[in-house]
C-alpha cells in the first residue's frame, strides 16, 4: 500500500502541472478600447489645455 501513495503523488503532481498549464496558457482577451478612447479623450483635452498657457 506504501508503495501506491508514492506512486499517486507524482500522479497527482502531473495532474496539477497539467491544470496549471492549461489554465495560464489560455487566451485572454483584452478589452483596452475603452481605455484608448478615454486616453485619446485625455491627450486631445491637454493639446488643448497647453496651447494658451505658457509656463516657461
Amino acid at each position: 500500500m506504501a508503495a501506491l501513495a508514492w506512486l499517486l503523488i507524482p500522479l497527482f503532481a502531473a495532474i496539477g502541472a497539467a491544470v496549471w498549464g492549461g489554465w495560464a496558457g489560455r487566451h485572454r482577451t483584452t478589452a483596452d478600447g475603452a481605455e484608448l478612447a478615454g486616453y485619446a479623450r485625455f491627450r486631445d483635452a491637454m493639446e488643448k489645455a497647453g496651447s494658451g498657457s505658457d509656463l516657461l
